[in-house]
């Protein structure tokens, strides 16, 4: 038998075994806390849709805290809050020159749903849904100058692994798209679940 083929069919094997004994996400509710990098960056769609990227960024904390209503082991929504607080260095050897910036400084409120794969141990995770971001946001980049302190619509997006024996820690990477100031912000972040049933 060829070894490929005998390992594909072992994993598969496996998988199919320890699926049923294991759940990638408790059913019933519990609370996460959520920690870590945000980084905003600007984008510029053009009329014929092709896209041009600014490389001007801003970096900051990312805090996030979700109610999850765990419907099914692969399945569960999850209501948010939490807030992205970008900031820039102000580079002192551009004088008389725009100094061009991407910061979101927001709290965001929202709801996203999570499919989760039923495997022990490390459970492989996506999700995405729908939010408000209330703050401020700059994008001044040499196509966009967008300058507001307002109420946007937000794309939430994650991908990430949840990791243990009962899958209380999480490892990720998310992004926050704000079509409206022609921004978006990646998240690098680490969380813990915590059961209330």
């Amino acid at each position: 038998m060829n070894p490929a083929l005998r390992n594909s069919f072992l994993i598969l094997i496996f998988t199919l075994f320890f699926s049923n004994q294991a759940k990638s996400q408790v059913e019933g509710n519990s609370i996460k806390a959520t920690i870590g990098f945000a980084a905003s960056s600007s984008y510029y769609i053009e009329n014929y849709g092709s896209q041009e990227e600014v490389d001007v960024m801003g970096g900051g904390p990312y805090l996030l805290g979700e109610y999850i209503i765990g419907v099914k082991s692969w399945f569960s929504v999850r209501p948010y809050a939490g807030g992205i607080f970008t900031s820039v260095e102000k580079n002192q050897n551009l004088q008389n020159q725009p100094q061009y910036k991407v910061t979101t400084n927001a709290f965001l409120l929202g709801a996203k749903v999570r499919l989760c794969a039923p495997i022990p141990w490390v459970a492989p995770f996506i999700e995405g849904g729908i939010g408000t971001s209330i703050g401020k946001f700059e994008t001044f980049t040499p196509n966009i100058n967008f300058n507001k302190s307002d109420v946007l619509l937000h794309i939430p997006f994650s991908i990430g692994l949840a990791i243990g024996r009962r899958n209380n820690f999480e490892i990720g990477i998310s992004g926050y798209f704000h079509p409206a100031a022609k921004q978006s912000s990646g998240v690098f972040a680490v969380g813990y679940n915590f059961p209330l049933d």
